[in-house]
């Protein structure tokens, strides 16, 4: 049943992110030459939807919908290399035009020419995981 909810709540979202723009190459081209600035705002209602929701999450102590139990919002000092993880991140976005969590939306909508980019996200996020196992071996 979990599933099907998450097969539901990924169509909803990829729907929107193809209503919003955030499926079109040319938006991101545009976006990262400063010629159409749809994607930042599109990007900027998120932010601020985000904050309410969490802010709303906080001050409700809100539980998880499938497990019931409460969620806790803890404080992290980002690491360092954050600053270098994010400069990859964004140009990644901008060499392929694309959002890794708009590529999946791509393909729904047929674009097949986002597969390379779905497996560079796949590939990157198996070599992070690799390289944060061996940073935690090596701090134990």
């Amino acid at each position: 049943m979990n599933q099907f909810i998450y097969l539901v709540l990924g169509t909803i979202f990829g729907m929107l992110l193809s209503l919003a723009g955030a499926t079109t190459f040319d938006f991101y081209a545009e976006l990262f030459q400063f010629k159409n600035m749809q994607l930042s705002r599109v990007i900027a209602s998120a932010v601020v939807v985000g904050m309410v929701g969490i802010f709303l999450m906080k001050r409700l102590k809100a539980r998880a919908i499938m497990t019931g139990d409460e969620i806790h919002f803890d404080i992290k000092k980002p690491p360092k290399n954050w600053v270098w993880g994010s400069l990859l991140f964004g140009s990644g976005w901008a060499l392929t035009g694309s959002c890794p969590g708009s590529a999946p939306a791509m393909l729904g909508e047929g674009k097949l020419i986002i597969i390379p980019v779905l497996l560079g996200v796949i590939a990157g996020t198996y070599l992070y995981a690799l390289i944060q196992s061996a940073s935690d071996k090596c701090v134990k």
